[in-house]
């Protein structure tokens, strides 16, 4: 990517890097750099100070643990806020405040929204922003953006190849700044006991039947050594699919086996919309889950357990489907409990032709916007630049304070003595990184690892996973938080750099008028059905009933209203 030179001096070191966003500097640079005073010429405005103070009113959400501020400090007066406020000239005034629980900040922008009683800027979701854009209330921010963009903002967006920008673009006009998805947490691998493979002399998994021959063998061959029967198979959550993006125990990577996306929206070959769920693929995926439940390859008891990562922490269960980021979950009690342990991530089932199929989150889902008539909407992407700026800063400074000038130093101090957690106290709920951002983190870490780079140059929000992983090496398993650290990028991260994989995403998210009133009542005919089709208390024909169910119930109509959106 190519980025507009910036002869713009800023104070915190990823600034340095604006005219190649990947350039990480030294340490000798940032100490140097990250004092100097801002300097605006000509069209360096990203990081530019108001010489006259202005007033930016904001919608916000009080986080439910953000850490206890100092006596005399508030949610919109704050070391964060000065601090951003001392650097661009704008005061950020709380409109309203309301605690982040339930839907109480969509309800309460859902009232502002009717009663045409907007803050100057707020985070909204999909369905909100849509309906901004219909009524006319919002500031068009398609020439503001570039302007006052900084490079390293601008080099995220791109990251996601136009993705991001586009999903807030309408009638060819950028009316929000949308949030960046991370797309390695799309992919569901498959976790495996190494250990219990090697003691039973068991291949490493690539389909189907591997999986399910791994299992079966976990169950009857007593892998753990104890002379019980205790072992269970594939641990299960009562969810079955995400849909979005992976979490534990869901099995979107074995229905994506059979191209089968169930909670997503796709095109067949004439381009008409379907639903995932309702797919004749979807029937086969169920009807192989229902012969693995009945062998006892899937936990007899998943419809029943309340926790399905219990198994896998007491070491009852040696396979299971989890993200690439599994190791912070039950893995870690895992090998709390069993230091012999060893778990190890792969990019499976793979298809009849062999390639890894998975679904994608949506590459956004939140969105920063202006209101119509405010005079500064410039004063948002500034605002974004900084704090997404001082993100990077804040890796940088929990490993080298004392090389900061003070205003960062006091930040530090403040942000360890207080337990808080500074990202929730920024203006907006809108951190951006690169789409890849797992990605570049393990090949950059890799390639200091194999001496195929220098410990100076690799970036400082990169650093702590480098120590961690060299902690981890050094003393296996005897930090457990470098362990976490280590292994999900060791494992987790490197199959999903070394996989192709078919990405399919979804061609529509939120929803509809009809899906407002019904979509509730399908999702729970949704699930009833797969859950009983698997289980065995009901025949894999009931799939062509919930179908014609599904549709008289408002998934035809739905169907109808997602095809003329996405047409027009």
């Amino acid at each position: 990517m190519k980025v507009k030179p910036f002869s713009l001096i800023l104070t915190t070191m990823l600034a340095l890097s604006a005219c190649s966003p990947d350039h990480t500097p030294s340490r000798a640079e940032l100490s140097d750099k990250v004092n100097q005073d801002v300097v605006m010429k000509g069209e360096d405005l990203a990081f530019g100070k108001y010489k006259v103070p202005i007033t930016l009113r904001i919608g916000f959400s009080i986080p439910n643990e953000a850490g206890r501020l100092a006596q005399g400090d508030t949610y919109d007066d704050n070391p964060w806020s000065r601090y951003f406020q001392s650097k661009t000239g704008i005061q950020v005034v709380h409109s309203w405040q309301i605690r982040n629980e339930g839907d109480a900040y969509k309800n309460k922008l859902n009232v502002s929204i009717a009663d045409n009683d907007l803050p100057d800027a707020m985070v909204v979701d999909r369905q909100q922003l849509r309906a901004l854009v219909d009524r006319d209330m919002l500031a068009d921010m398609t020439e503001v953006f570039p302007k006052y963009a900084s490079p390293l903002v601008k080099a995220m967006y791109d990251s996601s190849q136009g993705l991001a920008t586009r999903d807030a673009t309408f009638g060819g006009k950028l009316m929000a700044l949308p949030n960046i998805a991370i797309e390695a947490d799309s992919p569901t691998l498959v976790w495996v006991r190494q250990d219990w493979l090697d003691k039973l002399k068991l291949p490493a998994p690539a389909t189907l039947n591997d999986i399910a021959a791994i299992a079966k063998a976990f169950i009857e061959q007593d892998p753990d050594g104890n002379g019980k029967p205790d072992t269970i198979g594939i641990p299960v959550n009562k969810a079955i699919v995400w849909g979005a993006k992976s979490n534990m125990n869901g099995l979107d990577s074995v229905f994506g086996t059979y191209r089968s996306f169930p909670g997503n929206w796709l095109k067949d070959s004439k381009g008409n919309i379907y639903y995932g769920s309702v797919a004749p693929e979807t029937k086969q995926a169920l009807g192989m889950l229902a012969g693995w439940y009945k062998a006892g390859i899937i936990d007899p008891e998943f419809v029943l357990r309340q926790d399905p990562n219990e198994p896998i922490a007491d070491n009852k269960a040696g396979i299971f489907f989890g993200p690439w980021y599994a190791p912070s979950g039950p893995l870690r009690e895992s090998v709390k409990k069993d230091m012999a342990a060893e778990w190890k991530a792969f990019a499976v089932p793979l298809d009849t032709n062999g390639r890894f199929v998975t679904h994608m989150a949506p590459i956004t889902d939140r969105y920063l916007v202006v209101r119509k008539g405010y005079p500064n909407p410039e004063a948002v992407v500034r605002l974004l630049n900084q704090f997404t700026q001082y993100e990077r800063v804040d890796s940088y400074i929990a490993n080298y304070g004392s090389d900061m000038d003070p205003a960062l130093q006091a930040l530090k101090t403040y942000k360890e003595a207080n337990h808080v957690q500074p990202r929730h106290y920024y203006p907006f709920d809108l951190l951006l990184d690169y789409t890849d951002s797992v990605q570049r983190s393990y090949k950059a870490v890799l390639e200091v690892i194999e001496g195929r780079n220098q410990l100076e140059k690799l970036a400082p929000q990169y650093q702590s996973s480098y120590k961690n992983m060299i902690i981890d090496r050094e003393h296996p398993k005897k930090n457990l938080d470098a362990w976490v650290s280590a292994h999900a990028r060791a494992y987790g991260a490197k199959v999903i750099v070394d996989t192709p994989m078919d990405k399919v995403y979804s061609e529509f998210y939120g929803l509809t008028t009809t899906m407002e009133a019904r979509w509730g009542a399908l999702e729970r005919l949704e699930k009833e059905t797969f859950l009983r089709i698997i289980n065995g208390s009901a025949s894999l024909d009931s799939f062509d009933s919930f179908v014609q169910q599904w549709n008289q119930l408002g998934g035809e109509t739905i169907t109808k209203e997602i095809q003329k959106s996405i047409d027009r």
